[in-house]
């Protein structure tokens, strides 16, 4: 009985301790205070990134495709410049005479399953000032198309003198400038009814030849040319390849009603 008395006693005492020594786990983080739930994200994210956030995708398929080229609002060329300075500026310019793009590049992308149909937009569907991209989307909208297919070209020149010697003794009928050109081509899709941005595609390619010095304006445009038609053309193909993914994200239909054949 006694021994029994004494092995309770010591049972106690080592629970106890362990009691004393192990700690019990806290409560669960209240997500509230580190902005994790939806409404404190909201109201911890700034305005302008909140309302891009809310935007919703609204576009239908098939889908009608407006296309367009925009650059810097004071772009000009060696060869294009008297077209652009009759685009509405602001912002940015629209490029609205076919420069590197051919026909058979727009019939492509006609041919893409889920498009209706693809159309380029004109200068008299452009109003006043090009300040972002809501007069892109009215003047898509009057074509009535859902969406926005915009592009830019960002092309680099630079010029590097090779065999000098061989162009001073030529009086420079010798070709010793190497005109190189870097171009990277970005499209943005976007939905024509809010501005929702549905894919994002880039490309770039690089073009060089050697020159001299009385003709390197024309032989850099012509290299300028080629780099970006290469550009624009690695860009159609990005786009190509994403839009069936484009298609299998956002083409989501209403099931049939029971019943319905």
């Amino acid at each position: 009985m006694l021994f029994r008395c004494l092995f309770g006693l010591l049972t106690l005492i080592a629970l106890n301790a362990c009691a004393q020594s192990y700690t019990v786990p806290g409560g669960a983080a209240d997500f509230s205070q580190l902005g994790l739930t939806p409404q404190a994200k909201a109201a911890l994210t700034d305005t302008s990134v909140q309302t891009l956030l809310d935007k919703k995708p609204l576009v239908t398929f098939p889908a009608a495709i407006a296309v367009v080229r925009v650059q810097a609002g004071d772009y000009d060329s060696y060869s294009f410049h008297r077209y652009a300075r009759n685009t509405p500026r602001g912002a940015y310019s629209v490029i609205t005479i076919r420069d590197i793009e051919t026909d058979d590049d727009f019939n492509a992308l006609a041919k893409l399953p889920q498009v209706a149909g693809v159309a380029g937009i004109k200068r008299i569907l452009l109003d006043g000032n090009l300040n972002s991209d809501l007069q892109l989307r009215n003047a898509a909208a009057k074509l009535h198309a859902n969406l926005l297919l915009y592009y830019t070209l960002d092309t680099a020149f630079d010029t590097e003198t090779r065999v000098r010697p061989l162009g001073v003794i030529t009086l420079g009928l010798f070709p010793n400038e190497k005109a190189k050109v870097t171009c990277t081509a970005s499209a943005v899709l976007m939905d024509v009814n809010n501005g929702y941005i549905y894919s994002v595609v880039e490309a770039s390619a690089t073009n060089d030849q050697l020159t001299n010095a009385w003709e390197s304006d024309t032989a850099m445009d012509d290299a300028r040319k080629r780099a970006e038609r290469e550009a624009f053309t690695q860009l159609l193909a990005q786009f190509k390849s994403e839009w069936p993914t484009v298609v299998m994200t956002y083409n989501r239909r209403a099931p049939a009603a029971a019943g319905a054949n």
